[in-house]
């Protein structure tokens, strides 16, 4: 399949003391790909999802401006009772960031993670980006 496009608009509130959209409102900007492209083709997922981790290599800083940034997302490493979602962040036609999120699926009312539903598993493989991804994972890398 190909990836899911979301567009998000920066907030000047985004932007920070050094005139650049600061690394923390990238997890927003995550954020609001991932919800949108969860509800893109289903109500959600049953019994919910908990973020175990994010990883972001911020390439180039990016300054505001009112055009959106583009985010590119895709499924990959689709586990029993966890996912990892991938994206690629631009800013016009240049790679601004590279970033994963590892989901784990969640039964709130034990408090323990549960196994991905066989319903849940064909709305994520919708999602799976099959390509070659040069240098697909994050490293870890910090502004």
């Amino acid at each position: 399949m190909a990836r899911f496009v979301h567009e998000v608009h920066m907030r000047w509130s985004d932007m920070d003391a050094y005139r650049h959209i600061n690394n923390s409102a990238y997890l927003a900007y995550l954020e609001e790909a991932r919800v949108v492209m969860f509800f893109h083709r289903h109500s959600g997922f049953s019994d919910g999802t908990v973020i175990a981790r994010h990883e972001i290599d911020y390439l180039r800083p990016v300054v505001y401006h009112p055009e959106p940034l583009r985010l590119e997302l895709w499924i990959d490493e689709l586990a029993g009772a966890r996912f990892t979602v991938r994206y690629e962040v631009y800013d016009g036609p240049v790679l601004a960031a590279r970033a994963a999120t590892t989901c784990v699926t969640f039964d709130f009312r034990t408090d323990r993670p549960r196994r991905i539903t066989a319903e849940e598993r064909g709305i994520l493989a919708g999602f799976l980006d099959e390509s070659p991804q040069p240098d697909a994972a994050p490293t870890g890398g910090r502004r």
